[in-house]
């Protein structure tokens, strides 16, 4: 077996302990990961499956065979599904700090992260930041953390995330392009395993700015960002018209896609790959993926979560944490 992932367990009201149940049935003799979590949360959630307290996360290669390998954190009150908690806020940002701090000590080989509820975690005070990728950035003092969406189908990365659309303009600039056009080169080269990478570019507006007449941005900053790289041997070609660079064809002419902004990117994502995308921290000096949905309050407890995100997220982390991924 590989070395063992380490999962958070996310928001404990949500669906996260239920899926890394259903997940070790799946991965059991495949990938070894462990739970950071409450142990009364866990054995409330996690039905017939087998729990297997550790003590390190060096144990949980063995314990893989026997139950869920689950590394206790005491939480403060008891986890009611679809009840999200704040007293227990503070202690899901704890977990995500202890996974992290195994992985970057050489305890775990990658780190996978539970789905939380970005609202609860904010009260604190602890948590000021849009998403688990910008806290996990702030952590490792890294200035920008690119999300890419991750498939067998696909491979998108948004310039821009978690903001409005008024101010995609403002923020899309050619030195934040030019190094998430870099820093996703890097991923598919060292984590993906894949040389040379082709990327393409979309443009911001319709038909790519259709030559000035419905936008500025595609001549002011991605054409330039482009030509800059392309001149230093950079396989980058665009900005190409988002409604014409996802189907069948044009996805076999390059490994990844830059978008400029959140739906331009989640939309044919989402499409494409609803049950099974994975969501990949790039730019961190650590192996970070997480599931591609969010703690699903409305459907904890009722076991009808599909566990198929989850499985894929701690497949991918394990893949990735050994030196890449075939290039699908």
């Amino acid at each position: 077996m590989a070395g063992a992932v380490a999962l958070t367990g996310g928001e404990p009201a949500g669906v996260g302990l239920e899926l890394a149940a259903a997940a070790w049935q799946v991965l059991r003799d495949e990938q070894p990961f462990y739970l950071v979590a409450d142990r009364n949360h866990v054995h409330a959630a996690s039905g017939p499956v087998p729990v297997q307290e550790i003590g390190h996360p060096a144990e949980a290669l063995d314990a893989m065979t026997f139950g869920l390998p689950l590394l206790h954190l005491r939480f403060p009150e008891r986890a009611v599904p679809r009840k999200p908690s704040v007293p227990n806020a503070t202690a899901v940002i704890e977990s995500i700090r202890m996974a992290a701090n195994h992985v970057w000590q050489g305890d775990a080989v990658a780190m996978c992260t539970n789905p939380i509820n970005k609202k609860i975690v904010r009260s604190t005070g602890e948590f000021r930041f849009p998403g688990q990728t910008e806290f996990l950035a702030d952590l490792f003092d890294v200035d920008l953390a690119v999300m890419m969406m991750a498939s067998p189908e696909l491979r998108v990365v948004p310039a821009t995330t978690h903001i409005p659309l008024a101010d995609i303009p403002g923020k899309l600039t050619r030195e934040l392009l030019r190094r998430t056009i870099n820093i996703t080169r890097e991923a598919l080269i060292g984590l993906f395993g894949i040389p040379g990478p082709r990327i393409a570019v979309a443009g911001l507006n319709p038909h790519a700015g259709e030559s000035g007449l419905m936008g500025k941005e595609e001549d002011d900053v991605i054409r330039p960002v482009i030509g800059e790289l392309a001149a230093l041997g950079i396989s980058v070609e665009g900005p190409f018209s988002a409604d014409t660079m996802f189907h069948a064809e044009a996805r076999a002419g390059f490994d990844a896609a830059i978008c400029m902004f959140h739906d331009q990117a989640l939309i044919p994502f989402k499409t494409l790959s609803f049950h099974d995308g994975v969501n990949v921290s790039l730019g961190l000096p650590i192996v970070r993926t997480s599931p591609d949905h969010g703690p699903a309050l409305d459907i904890a407890g009722k076991d009808v979560a599909k566990p198929d995100s989850l499985v894929a997220a701690i497949r991918l982390a394990g893949q990735l944490a050994v030196g890449g991924q075939a290039a699908g």
